[in-house]
């Protein structure tokens, strides 16, 4: 059995000039209208934030790995605006190198030590049914919220958006909001002009 960190990373490359000038492209097709200045064209695309008129945000997409557990998964895997490639645990076979699982940091080192132990009996159990002729599609069944998965999530600037603005609130899921906050200050390194309005509450 093994204890993961959950991570967050952009995988793409993020060519800001370039989603600027798709963005800016599409916005002026709209409006008919020109512009020669790089500052013209960012605050184009402030204007367009501040007027919500969020579909131009749609002609650029960033992918990004996430490694959580299943319960967080469950959670980002709602938001269907985007395309989702997910660790399968009906093909995966978790007894080749142990299961392996994130816990929330708010546990304590008793309830992190129960859990443990927990799982280490569901890990044999796995095991077992495994030797037992069982397939991993239907061992799965006994693996918990707690299993770590990776995916790679893609979406475009619009969905960023509207997923950061669910999942960073001090409502969202602490474990979801943890890596959603670390994601949205990775997309505003990049420049923050697309999410600059959005406030991270997690810091």
């Amino acid at each position: 059995m093994n204890i993961v960190k959950p991570s967050v990373e952009i995988i793409s490359p993020v060519d800001m000039a370039l989603a600027i000038s798709t963005i800016v492209t599409a916005a002026r097709t709209c409006y008919k209208s020109k512009g020669d200045k790089a500052e013209k064209d960012c605050d184009l695309i402030r204007r367009i934030i501040k007027r919500e008129h969020y579909s131009v945000l749609e002609h650029y997409s960033v992918s990004v790995r996430f490694i959580v557990d299943r319960g967080v998964s469950h959670e980002l895997v709602r938001h269907r605006l985007m395309a989702i490639s997910q660790e399968s645990t009906r093909y995966c076979n978790y007894s080749k190198g142990g299961i392996s699982l994130v816990h929330p940091d708010a546990l304590t080192d008793e309830q992190r030590w129960r859990r443990e132990r927990l799982y280490s009996t569901i890990e044999e159990l796995y095991n077992k049914e495994l030797e037992e002729g069982l397939q991993p599609q239907t061992a799965r069944g006994i693996l918990p919220n707690a299993l770590k998965t990776e995916l790679v999530v893609t979406a475009n600037i619009r969905e960023w958006r509207h997923i950061f603005k669910l999942r960073t609130a001090q409502a969202a899921h602490p474990q979801m909001r943890e890596v959603m906050s670390s994601l949205l200050d990775q997309m505003k390194e990049r420049p923050p002009l697309f999410f600059e309005d959005i406030s991270n509450e997690q810091s």
